[in-house]
């Protein structure tokens, strides 16, 4: 008897200990702020340049910066760390948009983006070396054998029901981008319900597209799942012992992802963007 109450003693104070010393993930979800177009859904430009959002853009970076990461991690593919390193020294040496405007004069991507305009901001106020990309872009997204798959199988309420999903999200988001400010609708995306659509129509729509013997639909999801995991297992092996707290600045759904890791991750524990704002 003594021998188990020793034994479940050992394991909960080996639990609790785990528990206190999980590392923070600052998780911040977010549209991309240059709108390349590339999502299935297509949506309104913002503009990111603006005064107004650059006012907030100082604000949100303060507020991180006073959150004391250890490391910042952004969308830029994990094998072409170099290029990152040196636009990152450029930003550090006051020389980036310089730079960016003489090489790229009229590449959205470079001026606008939320790497440059937030992550580098907040990397440089918080005295960073290096901002981190984990990006992995060798997974397929098949979206359009998906939608054929469907057809073929007659699955019209199916393709209607993505249909529709895809119309209610572009119009909401479009909505929101004429009345709301950067601030609120970064908050909006990093709500609880926003990720849960994000992930919901992964498993509930894609993942039953194509007939019985077509499984284009879970193939889709499963490479979804697989980049994301990928980019979690990169925040993992970049983060070292001594670090207590890390930034992941992403696209919303990668976000929606990632939290989901998280919550089974001995080692990391949540914080919510609304927590330092």
């Amino acid at each position: 008897m003594k021998n188990i109450i020793f034994f479940l003693f050992m394991t909960l104070s080996v639990y609790l200990h785990a528990q206190s010393t999980k590392k923070e993930i600052l998780l911040i979800g977010t549209f991309h702020f240059n709108n390349p177009g590339a999502d299935i859904a297509q949506v309104k430009n913002f503009d990111i340049m603006n005064k107004k959002s650059q006012n907030e853009l100082e604000v949100i970076a303060n507020k991180i910066s006073t959150y004391k990461p250890d490391k910042i991690f952004v969308e830029w593919e994990y094998n072409k760390q170099a290029r990152l390193d040196t636009l990152y020294n450029l930003y550090i040496d006051n020389k980036y948009f310089n730079y960016i405007e003489e090489r790229y004069p009229r590449n959205s991507f470079y001026q606008q983006n939320e790497m440059f305009q937030l992550a580098f901001r907040a990397a440089n106020k918080s005295k960073l070396l290096t901002v981190y990309g984990i990006d992995y872009r060798q997974a397929n997204f098949p979206f359009d054998s998906l939608m054929l798959a469907i057809d073929k199988a007659n699955q019209s309420n199916l393709k209607k029901e993505i249909e529709g999903t895809l119309k209610a999200y572009e119009m909401k988001e479009n909505q929101d981008r004429v009345k709301l400010s950067l601030t609120q609708l970064l908050l909006n995306l990093n709500k609880e319900e926003s990720r849960n659509f994000d992930l919901g129509s992964y498993i509930t729509l894609f993942n039953t597209a194509g007939g019985k013997d077509n499984f284009v639909g879970a193939y889709l999801v499963s490479e979804w799942y697989r980049r994301n995991l990928y980019m979690y297992s990169l925040i993992q092996k970049i983060t070292e012992s001594k670090d207590k707290r890390v930034v992941v600045l992403l696209g919303a759904s990668h976000i929606a992802m990632l939290k989901e890791f998280i919550k089974i991750d001995r080692n990391f524990k949540v914080v919510e963007l609304k927590d330092i704002l």
